[in-house]
């Protein structure tokens, strides 16, 4: 459902938006003379069976996980959920990229629109399928997120409707179990985050229900602490809300990722959120513990642990022994920078970020012990990625352009050394 907010990115529309004044509640109550016979979310035994699997999941043991779902698909081959979470599973094969790498694409899109199919035929048989209904909006979420990443808007637009339909009608299940609140706590607190970062989006946002962010924060946190199948899901989103520039719950921040890696000790991306956060906090010891962690399981080759997870990582290492040690280890240092830009080459990452500050703290070392072939080069580096009006580009420029004076003059004392010896 975080794709939702980034599905609503089409503004290029013909008609006149219709205003529709749509409410959502925090509805708490169970419903009544509702047949919940045949849902899986909630079958004790099988939420005991899939706790594990999701466990595997979410620790990046995706061959582990898969099996146990493939295992449920075959005793419920017409259920939405183990569908879901083969997709799920694929998700996160893609996430830790960045959403880069798309050769997983199509198994994800298979698998959320069997979710839908299956969920559909379920809603179908019994409009009070709420069961289905949170499959449905949750398998529309999810597809609309990743169509919104790889700028299909119109697609991601049609499908965050959708996904928004049956999170409406799935609402008056939230007393049922906390698993019926994580699309409507992401989609509370989402839509007014857009509106609020995204002003020009306003006209399209009044297609949308209205939403209610102090509330979703509240239902994500219970999700969060209650949940079995979207916990860890909304842990993610509580840790990567709290840390935002907008939120600036630092600490809190700190706190989430700390449980979620002491939880999913192997997932690469929780890792490199938690370096990430002990980084922005000063806590540097852990920082260096986990990045070497981190480098430790890439070259260990563990799912996951790829150069996305190495760049945070190795800039991390290379900042914290250039400046964190009472005695600088500055040719580790040196190594961990070098590293990181060999990572941020290989997975494209080179629009700024610790590509820029690696070539930047690599530029300033090596000027200050004069070696001036790799301070150009370095500095040249900063000045193809930075932005021009900042320092950085500035400070990359006045030492090129020094360095072109400096050769200059030693050209000219050299001519007139040997006009001197010729006469």
């Amino acid at each position: 459902m975080a794709g939702l907010s980034l599905a609503t990115a089409t503004t290029v529309q013909a008609q006149e938006p219709v205003v529709r004044n749509i409410e959502l509640q925090n509805v708490d109550v169970a419903p009544s003379a509702v047949d919940t016979k045949g849902w899986l979310l909630l079958n004790d035994d099988i939420r005991t069976e899939l706790e594990g699997g999701v466990d595997n999941l979410y620790n990046f043991k995706y061959d582990k996980a898969e099996r146990q779902f493939r295992s449920l698909r075959r005793r419920y081959p017409a259920h939405p959920l183990p569908y879901f979470l083969l997709g799920l599973s694929t998700w996160w094969k893609i996430l830790p990229t960045n959403v880069t790498v798309q050769q997983f694409d199509k198994p994800f899109f298979a698998y959320m629109d069997t979710a839908v199919t299956k969920a559909q035929a379920l809603y179908d048989q019994d409009s009070h399928n709420y069961e289905a209904c949170f499959f449905l909006s949750a398998a529309y979420g999810f597809s609309s997120r990743l169509h919104a990443e790889r700028h299909d808007w119109t697609r991601a637009t049609i499908e965050a409707k959708r996904a928004l339909k049956y999170l409406e009608l799935s609402k008056e299940a939230n007393g049922l179990s906390p698993e019926f609140l994580f699309g409507q706590a992401l989609f509370n607190y989402y839509s007014v985050w857009i509106a609020e970062e995204h002003p020009w989006l306003k006209p399209v946002l009044l297609l949308f229900p209205n939403g209610d962010k102090p509330l979703g924060l509240q239902q994500l946190r219970n999700v969060a602490a209650n949940a079995v199948y979207t916990g860890p899901e909304s842990r993610f989103f509580l840790l990567k809300i709290l840390g935002s520039q907008r939120e600036n719950r630092t600490a809190e921040a700190l706190e989430v990722a700390r449980k979620l890696v002491q939880e999913f000790p192997d997932n690469a991306y929780f890792q490199r959120l938690y370096a990430l956060q002990c980084f922005n906090e000063g806590d540097f010891a852990a920082c260096e513990k986990t990045s070497l962690a981190i480098l430790d399981k890439y070259n260990r080759g563990l799912p996951g642990y790829d150069g996305f997870s190495g760049r945070y990582a190795s800039y991390f290492l290379g900042y914290i022994r250039q400046n964190m040690y009472k005695d600088k280890d500055l040719t580790r240092a040196k190594s961990y920078y070098q590293r990181c830009i060999v990572f941020s080459e290989t997975t494209e990452q080179t629009s700024g970020g610790y590509y820029l500050f690696s070539n930047l703290n690599l530029a300033r070392l090596a000027a200050a012990e004069k070696d001036l072939p790799s301070a150009s080069r370095y500095y040249k580096s900063v000045l193809a990625v930075a932005d021009r009006k900042s320092p950085n580009y500035q400070e990359a420029k006045k030492y090129l352009k020094s360095l072109k004076k400096r050769a200059g003059t030693t050209r000219d004392r050299d001519r007139v050394l040997l006009v001197q010896q010729q006469q």
